[in-house]
């Protein structure tokens, strides 16, 4: 058994350095995905600076009621990149009736989380921060906040779930269009309302939180209209949208469900992360949602390649050529590993020039600065796994598997240790976050080995066509 699974990383890897076909393909999609993610997650960073010339307690409440959002995102994320294992494999045999059946599908679940997460965010959120901190000042502020940006739920699960679609069937400059005029109308907007700038009033938090607000409404009349403009695939009718029956829903939620629940699961996790380091102090929440946002931007390129690997991959599947879409998965993780090990260095390099950017206090900056050593030494294995999971596992029908993997070990393995460090050996935010790392090594190794089994390789497409 292990002398062929031995066999099958060498053939895997063969040819990395010379498969110019794969890299044409692969980086025609990967490159907008990844300028879409450089640009948000740049504007991002600077939302988080401006947030951060008012204080240590404006950025953990704007942090937290991000949790919220974060949750709703990732809710969405499930069922989207789900219903994208269909849509991929269907683009593959270019059937897009069908792929306007999962759009529709797809877009009601959407709906759906996108109206609970508007009621928590308007009716109860005192209570939904109050998980989070202690911090009286923290939650009342981050509460009025989550008001605001509470509204943008249902438009954003609209926008989302077109962009996703999108993405499936190779247009990914729509996305990356609609995003770019997005977050540049939210940074000027958030500059405008936080600071009081020519002429609008200075209203600071609050100010950002109606920047989202008008920003996700014009993100979404954009999608909307550019989509339906090219006709592309995504460019159903009502009609077509809701013409599934019963069968068909539930041949498609039947692998779906799994990516889903993988990602609530996860996402409870990391929110229970947020609980430990909100709970070990506010400047410890402080200086993760700042080493947040050095993750995000460093991360662009890895969720470019892991969403061009899901498409090309999926495809492949559909088109019914799985060595080739093998092919393309072994690539796809040796490029995430590699430049991991790029962008870590860089990390490491840089962080602590842009540390001081942040008005805020010693303590904060102290262990932003701590993390990041960590952040920027493991990169690779964050990096590799987000391709693993996302650009191969799922996106070649083998949901239930990942859902084991990292719906499970996060609760098994990542938050026991993450309560010991912190409420019983009470470790430091930075040995925490070590000690939360080791989660993302047991799924690099387990995920791994199911990777070259190649158990993983399923076309879900012939459910629904055939």
């Amino acid at each position: 058994m292990s002398s062929g699974i031995s066999l099958r990383r060498s053939q895997a890897f063969a040819g990395f350095f010379s498969d110019r076909d794969f890299y044409q393909r692969l980086f025609k999609i990967a490159l907008p995905i990844a300028l879409t993610q450089f640009i948000m997650s740049s504007l991002n960073m600077v939302g988080v600076l401006m947030i951060g010339q008012l204080g240590a307690v404006p950025v953990a409440a704007v942090g937290l009621a991000n949790q919220i959002f974060f949750l709703l995102n990732l809710m969405l994320f499930g069922i989207y990149s789900g219903s994208a294992m269909f849509t991929a494999q269907l683009w593959g045999m270019r059937d897009i009736p069908n792929i306007r059946k999962v759009l529709g599908l797809a877009l009601s679940l959407g709906l759906a989380a996108g109206a609970l997460f508007l009621v928590i965010a308007e009716a109860f959120p005192v209570a939904a921060l109050s998980i989070y901190s202690r911090d009286p000042a923290v939650v009342a502020l981050g509460s009025e906040y989550l008001r605001i940006i509470g509204l943008t739920f249902i438009p954003y699960a609209i926008s989302f779930c077109y962009a996703a679609v999108l993405r499936s069937t190779g247009d990914v400059q729509t996305p990356l269009i609609v995003t770019i005029a997005s977050l540049s109308l939210n940074t000027v907007l958030s500059f405008l309302l936080i600071f009081g700038k020519l002429g609008f009033p200075m209203l600071g938090v609050h100010g950002a939180g109606v920047a989202v607000l008008v920003s996700r409404m014009v993100e979404l009349s954009l999608m909307l209209f550019i989509t339906y403009r090219k006709q592309s695939a995504a460019a159903a009718k009502i009609k077509e949208l809701f013409s599934f029956d019963a069968s068909f829903a539930k041949k498609v939620l039947k692998p779906v469900l799994p990516v889903v629940v993988n990602e609530m699961l996860w996402s409870l996790g990391i929110t229970a992360y947020s609980v430990v380091y909100a709970r070990i102090s506010t400047d410890s929440i402080a200086a993760m949602n700042i080493v947040g946002s050095f993750e995000q931007l460093a991360f662009v390129v890895f969720n470019g390649i892991g969403h061009a690997c899901a498409v090309l991959v999926g495809n492949r599947i559909g088109a019914g050529e799985d060595e080739q879409a093998f092919r393309y998965g072994a690539r796809s993780e040796a490029l995430g590993v590699l430049g991991g090990v790029a962008i870590g260095s860089l990390i490491l390099l840089s962080s602590n020039l842009i540390l001081y950017l942040y008005k805020v206090p010693p303590q904060v900056i102290e262990y932003a600065s701590r993390v990041l050593i960590i952040v920027g030494s493991l990169l690779w294995l964050k990096s590799s796994n987000v391709i693993l999971f996302i650009g191969i596992l799922r996106s070649g029908g083998d949901p239930r598997f990942a859902l084991i993997l990292d719906g499970l070990i996060i609760w098994v393995v990542g938050v026991p240790l993450a309560f010991l460090g912190a409420f019983v050996f009470h470790l430091p935010v930075y040995w925490v976050y070590l000690l939360v790392m080791t989660e993302e090594l047991t799924k690099w190794c387990l995920g791994l080995y199911r990777f070259f089994s190649r158990k993983w390789i399923h076309n879900l497409a012939m459910s629904v066509t055939g």
